[in-house]
């Protein structure tokens, strides 16, 4: 499994940083999950360049420009000069932010063009009795990965957040029953762009209020492949207690 650690902006100092980092170091060598830290893009190049342990890292964003007189933007080449190899795009907070379909789509492409692994992030914002959620998840993956090859298509993660769900507590968050009917409608609609079997060898993950009292049954028996945690990620006993969940799975 991925457990990925979305530090959002959490995380202002570089001691705070490098206290988490070294949390994920340690518990890297007694879990056979990849752990993947996200920091803001100031300590990127900090915490990831000379690493040498198992811990991966992703940029938050990327910017929908290959570089040039962009003021404040964080192209993809370097974030991946500064040591990520994943990058997180299309998160919940960023399309509230104006990135509509096509943004996000930019912003794949140019993530992909530098070798970084995107994590898209879909989500609905609410359920509806009449399942119009589901088409619009559906349009959000659509639009993404219409425009690629199949070998980029292969390539990248998905990370389903519904909306409704952040900043719950573990008992108000997602149903075990509800997330595998999710995981798997999201793996319908990945097999009309991916050959064969190939949508079921993409890493489908979950974020939403994942606390170490609910990482293990939704882990258990949902089909999905890892996580990205947000406020969880960011105290270091939480996640090691959430690290160490998911470990005693099989």
């Amino acid at each position: 499994m991925l457990i990925a650690a979305n530090w959002k902006a959490y995380v202002e100092s570089a001691d705070k940083a490098k206290k988490l980092l070294i949390t994920a170091k340690r518990l890297a060598p007694h879990t056979k999950h990849e752990i993947m830290l996200g920091p803001p893009a100031p300590f990127l190049g900090l915490l990831a360049l000379g690493n040498r342990s198992k811990v991966t890292f992703a940029v938050q964003d990327v910017s929908v420009t290959a570089g040039g007189a962009q003021t404040g933007e964080i192209t993809a080449a370097a974030a991946r000069s500064a040591g990520a190899t994943y990058a997180i795009v299309g998160h919940s907070e960023r399309r509230a932010s104006g990135d509509d379909n096509a943004i996000v789509t930019q912003k794949l492409q140019h993530a992909l063009a530098q070798g970084l692994t995107p994590i898209l992030c879909v989500g609905e914002r609410e359920r509806d009795d009449g399942a119009r959620y589901l088409t619009f998840l559906r349009e959000e993956i659509s639009s993404a990965l219409a425009p690629l090859s199949q070998k980029e298509r292969i390539t990248i993660v998905i990370a389903y957040e519904p909306i409704w769900a952040i900043g719950k507590t573990a008992t108000e968050s997602i149903t075990t029953t509800d997330l595998t009917e999710m995981v798997l409608y999201i793996r319908k609609v990945l097999s009309e762009f991916l050959p064969g079997k190939s949508s079921t060898h993409t890493r489908v993950l979950y974020g939403g209020s994942v606390e170490p009292g609910n990482a293990q049954s939704l882990a258990q028996g949902c089909g999905i492949d890892g996580f990205l945690i947000g406020h969880a990620a960011v105290d270091t006993h939480t996640f090691s207690q959430l690290v160490k969940a998911v470990n005693t799975l099989t």
